[in-house]
């Protein structure tokens, strides 16, 4: 999705009047489905800024690439693939991701005491903070869902969704924001854990059922891989435009919408836990996911769409490796042939 906001956007820039956030109507992008304005890349929210005239300007070299690759795969994005066959070549070789190293800690110990897929892993990856409010609220929604959980707690930060790419950790706990007494109330069936968890060991866990993720596509494709549904939180960058396509494009996510006072409220919260991990819903989302994951198994096997894309690029530099250069290694004086 997002390349395909690349290669319109100089077209899209070129027709339209004032902020893409003040648009009436949906923006169009080639095989995606529809966004508001709201969900383009965070650049695009100002077009006076410099950031969006950086944007621009790459992205109007990219039709001038001789092909690009696409961490992401033809069962989760295919239409878009078939939309951008005019332009430059564009290789899916996905879905690649970091594999879990096996070691024990305090995460997988703890899922290993859980039922099989009955705990929701918070997380809002490397950079993501809520505020105060935000926090608060999250945290009396997970309390009243009555759901398993295993929550990524950052210190709250007021002034922006990334503030933990910018800043150091610091001595102060930030288990220490979380509401009065919700520690003990949640004893047993939720463990809270500062700052960091290994977020591919706990996807790939058997009692991880359900993922609350702010939507970057590294953890949407371990999601996948792992046939964890989610529950699309986006916070920055282009992850409200990840957030649409996991809810209303390939149908494995539900969306956390803010409520008037900006904030995603706890009873909102609940629900959204409730209807993923032990509702209706949620069971066909966990279907929709499963699928995705036995394609995108299939995907990078011998002989499968990622593979073969991969493979048929590497044969092209192959082929075109015809001048042979002779040379003499300075030790032995023998003749070295080598293609380049």
């Amino acid at each position: 999705m997002l390349l395909s906001l690349f290669l319109s956007l100089p077209d899209l820039d070129a027709r339209t009047a004032g902020e893409f956030r003040d648009l009436p109507g949906p923006v169009q992008l080639p095989g995606c489905v529809p966004l508001l304005g709201a969900d383009l890349v965070d650049p695009c929210q100002d077009r006076s800024d410099e950031a969006y005239a950086w944007l621009l300007r790459q992205a109007s070299s990219y039709p001038l690439a001789e092909a690009i690759f696409v961490n992401s795969f033809e069962a989760m994005e295919g239409a878009t693939f078939t939309a951008l066959a005019g332009g430059p070549p564009v290789h899916a070789v996905g879905p690649l991701v970091q594999s879990p190293e096996p070691r024990a800690c305090t995460a997988t110990a703890w899922l290993d005491g859980q039922p099989p897929g009955s705990v929701l892993f918070a997380s809002f990856g490397s950079g993501g903070t809520l505020s105060l409010a935000q926090l608060t609220e999250l945290a009396l929604g997970l309390e009243a869902s009555g759901q398993r959980f295993l929550w990524v707690v950052r210190r709250p930060s007021e002034d922006r969704a990334d503030a933990a790419f910018f800043s150091v950790v610091d001595a102060e706990n930030p288990v220490g924001f979380l509401p009065e007494g919700f520690l003990e109330r949640t004893r047993g069936r939720g463990l809270v854990l500062p700052s960091w968890a290994p977020q591919a060991r706990v996807l790939s866990h058997a009692a991880t059922g359900g993922f609350m993720t702010h939507c970057g596509w590294n953890s949407v494709l371990e999601s996948v891989v792992n046939g964890v549904p989610m529950i699309a939180w986006p916070l920055y960058a282009e992850q409200r435009m990840n957030a649409r396509l996991l809810a209303e494009g390939v149908g494995v996510a539900l969306r956390a919408t803010p409520e008037e006072n900006g904030l995603v409220g706890r009873v909102q919260v609940a629900r959204l836990v409730r209807t993923l991990m032990a509702r209706e819903e949620g069971s066909r989302l966990r279907q929709r996911v499963r699928r995705l994951q036995l394609e995108a198994a299939r995907g990078l096997a011998e002989g499968g769409a990622s593979h073969v894309a991969l493979a048929k690029v590497v044969a092209g530099w192959k082929g075109s490796c015809q001048e042979l250069r002779v040379s003499y290694c300075p030790i032995t004086s023998r003749r070295v042939e080598n293609y380049i």
